[in-house]
């Protein structure tokens, strides 16, 4: 069992935003983060209204798949991954932050392109979303919760709008109780969790072989939902991706 200072540690470095560096660091890290919170596909991947009340979903990875269930009790939550996962914006995403005996960690975009490995854990779509702490559900094993901010800085505890964790050892996280969102559980592949889990990780807890977020696809009547084709990306003459709003713009005429 790890020591409460050590768990106290791993409860801080759940935050997502860092507040290292100065002013021109910050701008750039601002700038990235909007570049990743437009690169969404222009065809989504299935209907999000098409879901029942409690969706479920196949997060599948290249070690395996985990089954998830959305909570209704939590519908900002449960919509905002409804929705990013039906703009794929999970697809390819890394397990950044894994930690034997307690929980892994996933949701970064940052992580889709390994020039960012050293701002691993800071990205997301732009945005947080409002807690919806409910004391009925519990850091269970498999359980299913939005990583956030440390309290200095989010006073009312918002999530990140992307990153999330599932828990390994419903002991060590039993401390984050009332404290983070739990909006939804792992119904199957509680394997893989372990799994993940226990690979070999570096020195700030990530994997040193990849576990990679191949798609995030839902599940009705316990078969996998036939998804649109992701469209081909469109690049511009440097290889930059051309989002669908500059797609749009009207040519000009050639003299």
């Amino acid at each position: 069992m790890k020591s409460n200072f050590t768990n106290l540690l791993i409860i801080t470095s759940l935050a997502l935003f860092s507040c290292k560096g100065n002013k021109g660091n910050q701008q750039q890290d601002d700038q990235l983060q909007k570049k990743d919170s437009v690169t969404m596909a222009t065809t989504l991947a299935f209907d999000p209204a098409a879901l029942g009340e409690e969706p479920v979903f196949d997060i599948n990875t290249n070690v395996g798949t985990i089954r998830i269930k959305l909570y209704k009790e939590t519908p900002k939550h449960r919509d905002n991954f409804v929705k990013l996962a039906s703009e794929r914006f999970y697809d390819n995403i890394l397990f950044h932050r894994v930690i034997n005996g307690f929980m892994i960690q996933a949701g970064d975009p940052l992580t889709k392109d390994t020039v960012n490995a050293a701002r691993f854990g800071t990205g997301g779509p732009g945005y947080t979303i409002q807690a919806e702490i409910n004391p009925k559900f519990k850091h269970k094993k498999g359980a299913l919760a939005a990583a956030r901010r440390g309290d200095a800085g989010n006073p009312n505890r918002e999530s990140s709008g992307s990153q999330f964790y599932l828990v390994q050892d419903a002991a060590s996280c039993s401390q984050l109780d009332g404290q983070y969102t739990i909006f939804g559980e792992t119904i199957n592949g509680i394997n893989i969790i372990d799994q993940i889990a226990t690979m070999p990780t570096d020195r700030n807890d990530r994997p040193v072989s990849d576990v990679k977020i191949i798609s995030v696809i839902p599940v009705v009547d316990g078969k996998q939902v036939a998804t649109a084709k992701a469209p081909t990306p469109v690049v511009d003459a440097n290889g930059n991706q051309v989002t669908q709003a500059e797609q749009n713009k009207p040519q000009q005429a050639k003299k």
